[in-house]
C-alpha cells in the first residue's frame, strides 16, 4: 500500500497593519522624545499620567495637557529578584507606581536600586533618560532614588 502525497505550504502568521498613536498618546510620546513628561487634566481636575484620551469617570474627550515633573514618589512597589529577558533591566529592580510631581494618578515604571532594602513607599525618585530618546515609554530608561 503506497503512502498518499501530503500537501504542505509554508505559512507565516503576521499582522501587517500599523496603528497610529493619535493626538493624546502621540503628544505624550513626542514629549518623552524631548525629555519632557506630560499628563492630561480630567474633568474633576486630576492630572493623569500617562494621559488618557477619555475621562475615566465621564467618558468625555480630554485635551488639556499638563507638564509634570521628572521626580516623584513611590506609591507602591514590587521587587524583581530574578529579571527575565523581557524585563527592562538585567539586574534586580522594582516595578513601582510612581506619582510624579504635579500628577494625581501614579504611573507604572521600573526603579533601579542596589537592593530591595533601599526602597520604601514614599521614597523620592527621579527619571533617568535614555541616551537617545526615540518617542517610546522606554525613553525613560528607569527611575532611581533621588
Amino acid at each position: 500500500m503506497s503512502q498518499p502525497d501530503i500537501l504542505h505550504q509554508a505559512f507565516e502568521l503576521g499582522f501587517t497593519y500599523t496603528r497610529s498613536t493619535g493626538p493624546v498618546v502621540g503628544r505624550f510620546l513626542t514629549e518623552l522624545r524631548n525629555r519632557n513628561i506630560v499628563g492630561i487634566r480630567a474633568s474633576d481636575g486630576r492630572v493623569i499620567v500617562p494621559p488618557m484620551e477619555y475621562d475615566p469617570d465621564t467618558a468625555e474627550a480630554l485635551s488639556e495637557f499638563v507638564a509634570v515633573g521628572q521626580e516623584g514618589e513611590i506609591v507602591s512597589w514590587a521587587w524583581v529578584t530574578e529579571p527575565r529577558d523581557a524585563h527592562p533591566m538585567d539586574r534586580p529592580f522594582a516595578w513601582a507606581l510612581i506619582k510624579l510631581d504635579g500628577a494625581d494618578v501614579p504611573m507604572v515604571h521600573c526603579v533601579a536600586a542596589g537592593a530591595e532594602s533601599e526602597l520604601a513607599t514614599g521614597a523620592k525618585v527621579k527619571a533617568v533618560w535614555a541616551d537617545e530618546p526615540k518617542g517610546f515609554i522606554t525613553d525613560i530608561r528607569c527611575f532611581e532614588l533621588a
